[in-house]
């Protein structure tokens, strides 16, 4: 079985950019990623792909698209998350890596096992959402914290969510107070 893990960077308001593009500069934050995404197969949304130009090496792009013409290099088209868990499957890949953008992150979620979630210290007050982490669905395993230096002019912290039994009634969420 195919582990479903969504990986983003997410403003303190719960937002991923505020159109295009990444609105932070955190390398700290990119070597994780890069380190994290290393030789995966990665599901992401034609602008990601695009935005992404030039940065794939030894990764298996998988594009999500409505575009049945669709032709990416490189890589290959998907018109869903379950034709893409089918294909890592059939090549025996331990997991699928979801990187965005917030459509593709909306329609992940409910397949998703684990959370990589950079929590930025920043307020966008618009732009596109990341999907809302309920505390009564996902529990964090484990947290890197970094602050404010010479390279980095926004604290950050880097924590591994997993899914845990849904529990009833109201939990809250990931960003409001507790």
């Amino acid at each position: 079985m195919v582990e479903v893990t969504l990986i983003a960077a997410v403003s303190a308001d719960g937002f991923i950019s505020c159109g295009r593009g990444i609105p932070w500069d955190l390398p700290e934050d990119k070597k994780h990623f890069r380190a994290y995404a290393e030789k995966k197969w990665l599901l992401l949304g034609r602008v990601t792909h695009s935005e992404m130009s030039g940065w794939f090496r030894d990764h298996q792009p998988l594009v999500m698209t409505r575009d049945a013409g669709c032709k990416v290099t490189p890589g290959q088209c998907v018109a869903s998350v379950e034709e893409a868990l089918h294909l890592a499957e059939s090549a025996d890949q331990p997991e699928l890596l979801v990187c965005g953008g917030s459509q593709i992150y909306a329609e992940a979620m409910p397949f998703a096992d684990k959370l990589v979630i950079t929590h930025v210290d920043r307020i966008l007050g618009a732009g596109l959402p990341f999907p809302k982490i309920h505390r009564q669905s996902w529990e964090p395993v484990s947290r890197i914290i970094h602050g404010t230096d010479a390279l980095h002019d926004i604290s950050f912290e880097i924590i591994t969510w997993r899914r845990v039994a849904a529990l009833p009634g109201a939990g809250w969420t990931v960003g409001e107070a507790a």
